[in-house]
């Protein structure tokens, strides 16, 4: 066995098949593709042009949560997620596997993720390469506490331990809340500038309800995990965001709820960490 077949990538998809045409060809080794539901043709085509991936048929939307369906379904020890419109560089899941490998605490790693035919570096990858946590003696690069979904591989019995994603942020920002899960458990996460992914997004069709749904799932992230004063901090920045500000707070409404239903204050030593990181703490 070789080590990227030590790696299954789990690719989410909703109704984008002809992005999907573009990325799916690059995924080598297991793949598990989870369809959120989708109408455009996805299923037939990929059971016609790509035989080998695995597919999942989601009745419903489960956004981010339809990744934890792949990492279950997935018999390898590590995964990788991919967004349909990303893919892993040659070669760069046999290095994280090496990594893993070596490394038994690390449960995340963060990729060098380069954007759009010109190869920009992501500035979620530049933060992580920068990252003012240090570098741990047992992991292979800087520590984070946050990561991009579409450029991180996971220990699985880590990410199943740490309950996956969560259906209260549901989607778009869903890395903050699992990052500080897995810490909290004594896991590593850490940066590698040498595994690469690329991402090709698309522009937003609508730039206002994405900074909104930003507003709305960093709020409930912060009434999941963090102390009071951060959500209050984070709901006064809402409110300075204007007019997409005030919809992400009143979208965080419906799911207070649930989000106070399982709200777990983090230790105090990753509470500490993920302050700095927010820059609470200079």
């Amino acid at each position: 066995m070789t080590r990227d077949s030590r790696v299954t990538v789990v690719v989410v998809t909703r109704d984008r098949l002809r992005t999907l045409q573009r990325s799916l060809p690059h995924h080598r080794g297991p793949v598990i593709l989870l369809d959120n539901g989708s109408t455009d043709g996805t299923a037939g085509f990929v059971r016609r042009h790509h035989p080998h991936v695995r597919l999942v048929e989601n009745d419903a939307n489960l956004g981010a949560t339809a990744r934890n369906v792949g990492v279950r379904l997935a018999r390898t020890p590590y995964v990788a997620f991919a967004d349909d419109d990303s893919w892993w560089a040659r070669g760069a899941l046999e290095r994280a596997a090496g990594l893993f490998d070596a490394h038994p605490r690390l449960a995340l790693l963060g990729a060098r993720v380069l954007v759009g035919p010109e190869q920009r570096l992501d500035p979620v990858s530049e933060a992580m390469r920068r990252s003012p946590l240090g570098v741990a003696d047992d992991l292979p690069g800087p520590s984070v506490l946050g990561f991009l979904a579409c450029g991180a591989v996971v220990r699985r019995d880590a990410f199943l331990e740490a309950g996956g994603f969560d259906d209260v942020v549901f989607f778009f920002g869903e890395e903050e809340r699992l990052a500080m899960d897995l810490a909290a458990r004594g896991w590593g996460l850490a940066y590698a500038d040498d595994v690469v992914a690329h991402h090709h997004p698309s522009p937003p069709r609508d730039p206002a309800a994405r900074q909104a749904l930003a507003v709305r799932n960093a709020l409930l992230t912060a009434v999941l995990r963090r102390p009071w004063p951060v959500v209050a901090r984070r709901s006064l920045e809402a409110l300075r965001q204007g007019r997409a500000g005030r919809r992400g707070l009143r979208d965080a409404i419906p799911r207070l709820r649930r989000a106070l239903a399982r709200r777990e204050e983090l230790p105090a030593e990753v509470e500490h960490a993920r302050r700095l990181l927010d820059g609470y703490i200079s």
